[in-house]
């Protein structure tokens, strides 16, 4: 089970050391890759243990103007059929991973829930 880590703060604090930190104590939950994005008032980071697309699957993950980021643990069990419908949509992929599947199925329809 992959380890996420992370901080929101309303003053700024891009503190790339400390989410590092922070995710090095997470390795035992996902040992195959890590991650981090850091941003003016928050940070993400994952230590990965890889179930799909195993090459492909870094994380976080952007949209294509990197306004929306996403870490994820979790299986979409429905994500191939949900990522051939965000396709016919428009929607174009980087990766394999039902990761991006979530980022751009909220970018679809979070305004519509």
């Amino acid at each position: 089970m992959c380890g996420i880590c992370g901080w929101i703060t309303f003053r700024s604090a891009s503190d790339t050391q400390i989410v590092q930190q922070m995710n090095a104590t997470l390795t035992h939950r996902g040992p195959d890759d890590s991650g981090i994005a850091v941003f003016e008032n928050a940070a993400l980071g994952i230590s990965r243990l890889s179930i799909i697309d195993l090459a492909g699957g870094h994380q976080p993950i952007s949209n294509d103007d990197e306004t929306c980021w996403i870490v994820f643990n979790g299986e979409i069990y429905n994500f191939l059929e949900l990522r051939k419908e965000l396709k016919a949509k428009g929607y174009r992929f980087k990766t394999q991973s039902d990761t991006e599947v979530v980022l751009r199925a909220y970018e679809e329809w979070a305004t519509t829930v």
